[in-house]
């Protein structure tokens, strides 16, 4: 009997999920894209009661969050009786960076008697395991970068912004901000020559200090890898054992093309 149901996002982890664990039952959201295939069962963000029941009809005692979401609209007039009594609670946390939404979510679903289990648990593979991963041997000038990059997320941290920067030759170049990790390599690539005064830097990806890594884990996947080297970056750093790699043969042969290095190390 099916007891796990993964409530998917955007991306590929869903999809690795449902490959991985086939009885699970597959939640997708109305507006939302998604890979999974049928058979799904897709419900609205306004009406979680409705979720809430489908589940436990279905047996369902675990749930693990995939894929990206962004926060999502919610219509008052579409609100079920659940709903109704948990709205005040996820306004509030609306006006607070993803962290805190992610935290009463989490806390949502164990109200209502469900276990949340991060992907990472299901998968332990699909996180980068510490050293070198593909490229060359990073510099002396690499870790360097790579140690203020880490510094100055770790020191947002407490402000809930964002899981990855970019420093080259001691400059911060960007900081993930709400827009992704995308977005800040796009920032990164259209930064005048003048002001970056040399070519190359790191981007460093981190969970948040005291983050909950059972959603919301950061992550790397292809279009990182390439929007690095469009960035004119030399490689990439990440957190061993709490960034997920999307699509791991994708992006092995996206580090392969670019010359890009990737590290995980122990953060």
């Amino acid at each position: 009997m099916q007891t796990l149901a993964i409530l998917s996002g955007s991306g590929a982890l869903p999809f690795q999920l449902s490959k991985a664990y086939p009885e699970a039952m597959r939640v997708v959201f109305h507006g939302v894209e998604h890979r999974l295939l049928a058979p799904v069962s897709e419900h609205r963000f306004d009406q979680l009661g409705a979720l809430f029941d489908d589940m436990r009809a279905n047996g369902i005692t675990d749930v693990v969050f995939a894929g990206g979401m962004a926060r999502p609209p919610l219509d008052p007039t579409q609100f079920d009786a659940t709903m109704m009594t948990l709205a005040p609670r996820l306004m509030a946390a609306f006006q607070s960076g993803d962290d805190a939404v992610l935290r009463l979510v989490i806390a949502i679903f164990e109200e209502q008697g469900f276990n949340v289990v991060g992907a990472h648990e299901l998968m332990p593979e699909i996180t980068a395991q510490e050293g070198l991963i593909a490229g060359e041997e990073p510099s002396a000038s690499h870790l360097s970068d790579a140690a203020r990059a880490t510094d100055i997320l770790l020191a947002l941290s407490p402000l809930d912004v964002g899981q990855g920067a970019v420093v080259a030759h001691g400059l911060c170049l960007g900081i993930e901000t709400l827009q992704g990790t995308d977005a800040l390599l796009g920032f990164v690539a259209d930064t005048p020559e003048r002001l970056r005064r040399q070519k190359g830097g790191v981007l460093v990806k981190i969970p948040k200090r005291g983050q909950d890594l059972r959603v919301d884990m950061p992550a790397i996947g292809p279009e990182t890898i390439h929007n690095a080297a469009k960035a004119g970056l030399d490689g990439i750093v990440v957190s061993a054992g709490k960034v997920v790699i999307l699509d791991r043969e994708a992006t092995l042969a996206a580090l392969d093309q670019t010359g890009l290095f990737l590290l995980a190390r122990v953060m």
